[in-house]
């Protein structure tokens, strides 16, 4: 059976052109997507047209960008048509993953998706790497500040605050409120020391 997709992604764009053509190679159900991005994964019409789809069919779409704009999830939604017996057809770039030419097609659009993914892993170390050889702290900025955590120790140490009190002082859970101020200990040497957070016993 042979199941048609259709998208635009804007609400003033005509979806005629794509439902003519999908019906013209003789799709017996077309499902569509009328202004919805191609940049989101998951749409009802495709979402439909997905469920739809039985060992033997094959979903076809006018052209390749109406089924997704990143070459990545273009070919993980076709590995995931192949591991169903699902084929994949494309008017516009004559991709028919039923022949050998399609196939051999969509092998090298993985390989190309792959590459991709090795070069923006690439770059994004390169980048941290950088980051780090010029003192940039990488990750989610610290819950507490050398300054809260001294504070902290103040009220615990000369106000006699609990470590619970402390904590809901600063919004923290009193483990994240121990393990900076353990930090800050460790490495600001002022003479306080995470025993100042500990209750008397």
């Amino acid at each position: 059976m042979l199941i048609g997709y259709a998208r635009v992604s804007t609400e003033d764009q005509s979806l005629n052109l794509q439902i003519q053509a999908l019906e013209a190679i003789g799709c017996q159900h077309i499902y569509t997507d009328h202004g919805v991005s191609g940049q989101r994964t998951s749409r009802p019409g495709l979402d439909r047209a997905l469920r739809q789809l039985k060992p033997g069919g094959k979903l076809v779409v006018w052209r390749l960008d109406r089924l997704g704009r990143s070459l990545t999830h273009l070919v993980k939604l076709m590995e995931q048509l192949g591991h169903r017996e699902v084929s994949f057809q494309s008017l516009t770039e004559a991709i028919d993953t039923h022949s050998s030419g399609g196939r051999l097609l969509f092998h090298m659009m993985a390989a190309l998706a792959e590459f991709e993914r090795s070069l923006i892993s690439e770059r994004t170390r390169a980048g941290m790497h950088a980051a780090r050889s010029q003192g940039t702290r990488l990750g989610r900025p610290p819950s507490l500040t050398p300054q809260q955590c001294q504070r902290a120790c103040t009220l615990r140490r000369v106000h006699g605050w609990t470590t619970l009190q402390v904590a809901h002082e600063f919004g923290v859970h009193p483990r994240t409120l121990l393990r900076h101020v353990a930090e800050f200990c460790g490495n600001a040497r002022h003479g306080m020391c995470i025993h100042c957070m500990q209750e008397p016993t």
